[in-house]
């Protein structure tokens, strides 16, 4: 791909807009279903309670979560005005238990302790100012509720050719710093390997990523 055509792509990965984005967004929802999947299983999602995704893209994995336990409220928050529309209409007919929300990607809109489980995938690289916004996730976040951050390994990152546009890429360690300006005070990290087709084109590569289970 051509630089210019790299940009796009990169452009397209933090904020899907138009009917590029919404190809882009279909594909990110194909090549992060893994990562996502494994979020929402570290969640131990139970009855009753409130979830929290942070930059939902298409959201056409709302329809599995849903479903994993009985009265769960399912609320998703993207910086995509293209996310957010495609994202009501893939779930149109979970309307009663998943709403959706555009917001600035820096104030969560929520009172203090809104949810008991909050989760991101794959968006960490694109904060602007990380700590500050991890302490609006902790705000946000009731007091034994659990947090999921999954994100893909810098030294795999790096090897891809778009990452060089706006993104801020992070190994464990630098993870286990950043968390720790932060409010957050506990972190149990899982690192996990999954085969997925490259987003530059057809050939299969090997992912290494990390699942983070954050709390109080």
């Amino acid at each position: 791909m051509e630089k210019e055509e790299l940009k796009t792509l990169a452009q397209n990965l933090a904020n899907p807009q138009g009917e590029k984005g919404i190809e882009i967004g279909e594909m990110m929802n194909a090549t992060n279903i893994g990562m996502t999947l494994e979020s929402i299983r570290t969640l131990l999602i139970e009855d009753d309670e409130r979830i929290l995704e942070i930059g939902h893209g298409n959201a056409g994995h709302v329809k599995s979560l849903i479903h994993l336990a009985t009265n769960l409220k399912y609320t998703g928050i993207d910086i995509s005005e293209t996310m957010y529309t495609e994202a009501r209409r893939i779930n149109k007919d979970f309307e009663s238990q998943a709403d959706f929300i555009l917001y600035d990607g820096m104030e969560l809109p929520f009172e203090d302790g809104s949810f008991d489980k909050i989760f991101t995938v794959n968006t960490v690289y694109f904060w602007k100012d990380p700590a500050a916004f991890l302490n609006e996730i902790y705000r946000v976040l009731k007091d034994d509720g659990t947090f999921v951050l999954t994100f893909a390994q810098k030294d795999f990152m790096e090897k891809l050719p778009f990452t060089a546009y706006d993104f801020t890429l992070y190994n464990n360690s630098d993870m286990e710093e950043l968390i720790s300006k932060s409010h957050f005070k506990r972190m149990k990290t899982s690192e996990k390997e999954e085969q997925i087709k490259s987003k530059t084109g057809d050939e299969t590569i090997q992912r290494i990523y990390t699942v983070l289970t954050i709390k109080k």
